[in-house]
């Protein structure tokens, strides 16, 4: 039960990491040039967390998915239109996936402890931890 509920946070990981490079691809606007870059470190650190998340999904015992068929249906997140979008349209959806994503970690921390695996707990401590951080400091740049 954990090993799917973590292959939904990996697929909805994937699909995040698709989305903010997509909205690097079409972002436009007056800050184009400060969204740009920040759009590409964030899918960068995407990227970063899908591999942790596999590997954890095996030290679990569990097989991470691996197709982009199996992530697309296991996501829980929408995928953007190719299309230009502004900055802060961008990093508002983007801070909506990110609080998504959370949710589902907390989920997780919570089925794990009730399963004493402090593995997956603690993995998902630190997934808490970066993605409260990260919903901050996207809020902070929307004041």
């Amino acid at each position: 039960m954990l090993n799917d509920k973590l292959n939904v946070l990996l697929s909805n990981f994937v699909v995040e990491a698709h989305k903010l490079q997509n909205a690097h691809w079409y972002v436009k606007g007056s800050s184009f040039f400060t969204a740009h870059a920040q759009l590409e470190t964030l899918y960068n650190q995407t990227f970063d967390q899908i591999d942790e998340l596999a590997e954890l999904i095996l030290q679990n015992g569990g097989k991470p998915f691996g197709s982009l068929k199996k992530f697309v249906a296991s996501s829980t997140l929408e995928e953007y239109p190719d299309d230009f979008k502004s900055p802060e349209n961008i990093f508002d959806a983007a801070k909506r996936d990110f609080e998504s994503l959370r949710e589902l970690a907390l989920q997780i921390k919570k089925d794990a402890d009730s399963e004493d695996n402090f593995l997956i707990s603690a993995a998902m401590d630190e997934q808490n931890a970066a993605l409260s951080k990260l919903i901050w400091m996207i809020g902070q740049s929307q004041m």
